[in-house]
């Protein structure tokens, strides 16, 4: 999935004309604490809620604010992965979105990504989910896609986290089957350590937050 698919319609980007207070009411009612200004096409930089409050001059239009305008943004044509590293790295609310000759074309939100991430992951579909921990050494895909299809059950997404300092793994699977009793007894018969399961859909929005962040993190450079 790349950057153009991504974009969210609900944000439009400020003018130099436009106030500090327009500013800040636009940021509250789309929750966000970044905004674009863009001048015609052209795209001058990213806004902050905190640099215009430390400012202090709410009345008067951006153009008159001496902003320091940092231009973080991402091309129309690179990788979610790439959308996700930006925002991460940047600590941003959102990104910028732009063609080959740096035109504006939109922006991405975090909660947009977000979402974007649950489809190509397949966390949004009905399904069980199993985390295991291993020594790097001994993490094998094949091996463990061999054991999931054994019990008749298909590998929907997978995740992986190294930890610093450690030899160890963390292989985050999800499953087409709600039932994964039958993975997890093959998993233990195979002395795989299965540190954590998850069979409800109720579970899924709690563990999903809990990969993207530790996917931003994985990104995070």
């Amino acid at each position: 999935m790349l950057a153009n698919e991504l974009i969210s319609e609900l944000i439009l980007p400020l003018r130099t004309s436009d106030t500090g207070e327009v500013a800040i009411n636009w940021m509250e009612e789309l929750r966000v604490s970044h905004l674009p200004i863009v001048n015609n096409e052209a795209f001058l930089g990213l806004v902050s809620e905190k640099e215009i409050y430390d400012l202090n001059k709410l009345l008067e239009p951006l153009g008159s604010y001496r902003l320091s305008l940092a231009r973080p943004y991402v091309l129309y044509n690179q990788h979610i992965f790439d959308v996700i590293r930006a925002i991460s790295s940047l600590g941003l609310s959102l990104v910028p979105v732009l063609d080959e000759n740096e035109n504006y074309l939109g922006c991405i939100t975090q909660s947009h990504l977000m979402k974007k991430v649950a489809e190509i992951s397949s966390l949004d579909q009905p399904g069980g989910i199993v985390v295991l921990q291993m020594n790097v050494a001994d993490y094998s895909l094949h091996e463990i896609s061999r054991i999931v299809e054994s019990n008749d059950t298909k590998i929907l997404s997978c995740c992986t986290r190294t930890f610093e300092d450690s030899t160890k793994i963390e292989v985050t699977l999800k499953l087409n089957k709600i039932d994964i009793t039958s993975v997890i007894q093959t998993f233990n018969r195979f002395d795989y350590l299965v540190s954590a399961s998850f069979s409800e859909e109720n579970d899924y929005e709690d563990l999903l937050k809990e990969r993207f962040g530790s996917l931003m993190s994985y990104l995070n450079i």
